[in-house]
């Protein structure tokens, strides 16, 4: 309709300066008891002690922070610290939002991934993305507790655990254990070292970082919006969130899309065997086309690039070179910057550009604000990272809070603590595995398997109890050359969900959908403005290039 047109035209002219990384982020606590699980279908606003959570409204106002957008308004709500005793402490959590331009009341809320992803950030820089929903809805974001703003969790910047092995050089005690199978005690006292400065800077936020907590969260954000019913966009590892939102309180899920659908059931070994197989795919994909490329920092030689980039990372491993913020950048930093970059074809040029700045001048900015998640480079180290749980200031966010989040969920979110012995048995052949999936980023992935040891058990909530949801139907995309999340994923999950699932087969590349196929971002946002579905089993074909309407910038 032309007045539909005439809305989007004058809200995007706002956005023109959005940057491309929107969608590049999203990747790849205590048990819940089964009385607690089974009193969250029902509602946990009648709980004691709840009551005055559900009794807010979010207070809108101008963004605080560099490069926040004029037309993105900023605001918080409350939350308990630990929903087993919400009398004993709370937390803000950030919000963020593009208002509707229509008459219409509904919000829609976003989770960009990771687990780790600001999702303020995230929403100032590509907002343009979502521009089409505000014709009705508003488009609001937040940072997740112990991200961000919200209470964020940190390692410790600079600060390693003591250890005599050389293969342990890095730029924080979050990422860079080293995996020296020749070792297994040393290792093993290394990562409980390291476990102990993740707690040490992190406060009591990081005992109540895992999912099930966020769901919670996510349903207090619910009420504070206004609706009766939650609208949610999840990619990645929000398409984990959201399905233990809607397991937790399926009468509450209004419309939900899930696109590069995370697992629901896969232990966290084989999660990261799975990624590194698709990162390593992906990354042979990224050098076939930057070899074409007069400006690509490891040349015209396609046979030697492979060799070229594993060089790069075990020289930054050796020898980690100074940054301009507070530490160093290490391969392992160098493998997950990388990381960050492959997961959408558009991404590449900016990537190409931030390896050769350092291969070539031995400049780390660019690299750095991939390794932060593509939201800017990353900022200055807070102290402690203790709290008392107010909202954090954006120039104070820890350097490390992505990778410390992503660690603290995916450890809450996993029942699974092999003993020390066990681990010493199978290093050997866990370390093969992960060399024999990607020469590059097997390690990497290793390490944040490895890092969990030392940290208390996880749920068992999201594999045990996550299934047969009887909730309104949930649209689930997967995309076949996903490389972070095998469309495979997108099939079980779906059958865990039970009838409520819809599938749409995207045939393309890259990981999620939504900024890379025009056919997927208009199923999308039909089902979120609309309330159509497609088919079950439908599919997207694959488009004859990476879309977006987001303007690429550099990092």
């Amino acid at each position: 309709m032309p007045a539909k047109v005439k809305q989007q035209s004058r809200r995007s002219a706002l956005r023109r300066g959005a940057g491309a990384g929107v969608l590049a982020l999203a990747l790849v606590g205590a048990s819940l008891p089964v009385a607690v699980a089974a009193e969250s279908r029902s509602g946990q606003a009648d709980r004691p002690g709840m009551a005055r959570f559900y009794e807010q409204k979010v207070a809108w106002g101008r963004c605080t922070g560099p490069d926040m957008p004029k037309d993105l308004q900023c605001g918080k709500v409350t939350v308990p610290l630990d929903y087993a005793h919400p009398t004993a402490g709370t937390l803000d959590l950030a919000l963020a939002r593009y208002r509707a331009t229509g008459s219409g009341h509904r919000a829609v809320l976003l989770n960009f991934g990771g687990p780790g992803a600001s999702g303020v950030n995230q929403l100032a820089a590509g907002g343009k993305e979502f521009m089409d929903l505000t014709n009705g809805s508003d488009v609001v974001s937040f940072d997740p507790r112990g991200i961000g703003r919200s209470s964020p969790v940190s390692c410790g910047v600079g600060e390693e655990p003591p250890s005599d092995s050389s293969d342990s050089s890095g730029s924080s005690g979050s990422s860079d254990a080293g995996v020296d199978v020749s070792s297994p005690q040393q290792l093993m006292t290394l990562l409980r070292q390291s476990a102990q400065l993740c707690a040490k800077h992190s406060g009591p936020v990081l005992k109540h970082m895992g999912t099930v907590d966020a769901a919670r969260d996510m349903d207090v954000i619910r009420q504070a919006l206004g609706q009766k019913k939650l609208d949610y966009l999840g990619f990645s590892y929000g398409t984990r969130l959201g399905a233990v939102y809607a397991a937790q309180f399926p009468h509450k899920v209004g419309r939900m899309a899930l696109d590069g659908v995370d697992t629901l059931t896969e232990p966290l070994s084989e999660q990261g065997l799975a990624g590194a197989e698709g990162q390593q795919t992906a990354l042979e994909g990224f050098l076939d086309w930057c070899v074409t490329d007069m400006g690509c920092p490891f040349g015209q030689d396609r046979r030697a690039a492979d060799g070229q980039v594993l060089q790069l990372v075990r020289s930054l491993d050796a020898n980690p070179v100074p940054t301009d913020f507070g530490g160093t950048l290490s391969g392992q930093d160098l493998v997950g910057a990388i990381g960050q970059g492959l997961y959408s074809k558009e991404l590449w040029p900016s990537l190409e550009r931030a390896l050769a700045s350092l291969v070539e001048d031995g400049d780390a900015r660019r690299v750095l604000s991939f390794a932060s998640g593509g939201a800017g480079l990353p900022m200055r180290a807070s102290g402690s990272g203790k709290n008392d749980g107010g909202l954090t200031d954006p120039g104070q966010v820890p350097i490390d809070n992505l990778t410390a989040a992503l660690m603290a969920v995916n450890c809450a979110d996993d029942p699974d603590r092999p003993s020390a012995a066990r681990l010493t048995k199978d290093l050997t052949d866990l370390r093969a595995s992960y060399d024999a999936a990607s020469p590059v980023f097997g390690r990497y992935r290793l390490t944040q398997l490895l890092m969990c040891y030392g940290r208390p058990k996880g749920t068992d909530y999201i594999r045990d109890s996550v299934k047969d949801v009887p909730s309104s139907r949930i649209l689930l995309v997967g995309t076949r050359g996903d490389p972070a999340t095998p469309y495979r994923w997108a099939e079980e999950t779906a059958r865990r969900l039970g009838s409520s699932a819809v599938v749409l087969d995207n045939k393309g590349d890259g990981h999620t959908g939504y900024a890379s196929s025009k056919c997927v971002h208009r199923k999308i946002d039909d089902f979120l403005m609309y309330g159509t579905l497609p088919p079950d089993g439908s599919s997207c074909p694959a488009d004859g290039k990476a879309w977006s309407s987001t303007v690429e910038t550099d990092p």
